[in-house]
């Protein structure tokens, strides 16, 4: 890359066509095999209650993940196609996100996003909730209210026993919020939109999972292969989540974390450091994206 001045703007690093479509390629190719199965499964009409819950509850489809962006602060020689891209713009041969516009149009979301993210990287993990959060969504309710369509590893009575037997102390409102009626008032802290700049900590799976909702929300400004990264972590996380939730998920190959153990607490406190020191680096990252776009 060689770097060139850009009218109205400071410095751009500029990519030629050969080098951008390379990693446009290789992005593409990227993505396609991290959702392979999720488009296989889709064409057939068929659910992967592990596998499929991130297009879904982040709403972002495989096109989305596949496309490819630069970031701030690379500009694209001969890709005039993107001037007619959401947020791009093309001045003589370059072309780059225009940072003028997508402030106007996600400032304020950016703003509280980098607060947001700071926050979190500035805390240390708590690791005493052993991912009880998945097992209060389904205290005391019937087969109907299970969320995943699985069976439950103990049964509901051996389920509702566990809740019974460890303190609530989840700190996420986007996990908090699906906790049954029975089961809110046990929670330590009864959480709202408004506390989660001040409870969201890395040590919640959650919160490491979100990683790839900030990336997705920050669209164009995020480089392809920090996208990727951050939906790969959120993968990762998510089975986690599932084999220590009460469900069965025998039947995706996948044991369980018994949290209800010693062991299996060990365990999962275990992940939960891993998970936190990678998605710690990874909001870092993230982070550097939002002072980029907001930097005048």
């Amino acid at each position: 890359m060689t770097t060139a001045a850009r009218p109205a703007t400071s410095a751009l690093t500029v990519a030629p066509r050969s080098e951008w479509e390379a990693q446009e390629r290789a992005h593409s190719e990227r993505a396609d095999a991290l959702t392979a199965g999720r488009r296989e499964r889709a064409a057939r009409g068929e659910r992967h209650a592990i596998d499929d819950f991130l297009s879904e509850y982040y709403s972002a489809k495989p096109a989305q993940l596949r496309r490819w962006h630069p970031g701030v602060g690379v500009g694209l020689i001969d890709a005039g196609e993107r001037s007619e891209w959401r947020w791009y713009r093309t001045d003589g041969d370059v072309s780059t996100l225009d940072l003028e516009r997508f402030r106007e149009d996600r400032g304020d979301a950016v703003t509280y996003m980098r607060r947001l993210l700071a926050a979190i990287s500035g805390r240390a993990p708590m690791l005493g909730c052993f991912g009880m959060h998945e097992w209060a969504m389904v205290y005391r309710a019937g087969d109907d209210a299970r969320r995943h369509g699985l069976p439950l590893r103990l049964g509901a009575e051996g389920t509702d026993a566990v809740v019974d037997a460890h303190p609530l102390v989840c700190t996420h409102i986007d996990a908090f919020r699906f906790f049954t009626p029975e089961s809110t008032p046990l929670n330590e802290h009864q959480l709202t939109r408004e506390d989660q700049i001040h409870m969201d900590q890395p040590g919640c799976l959650h919160v490491n999972m979100d990683v790839y909702k900030w990336a997705i929300k920050l669209g164009p400004a995020v480089p392809g292969d920090l996208l990727l990264d951050c939906f790969e972590l959120a993968r990762d996380v998510r089975q986690v989540d599932m084999q220590a939730s009460p469900y069965d998920v025998s039947s995706y190959g996948l044991g369980p974390i018994p949290v209800e153990t010693p062991e299996g607490k060990r365990d999962y406190a275990q992940r939960q450091r891993e998970f936190s020191a990678r998605g710690d680096a990874l909001r870092a990252r993230l982070i550097a994206v939002c002072d980029g776009v907001l930097a005048e």
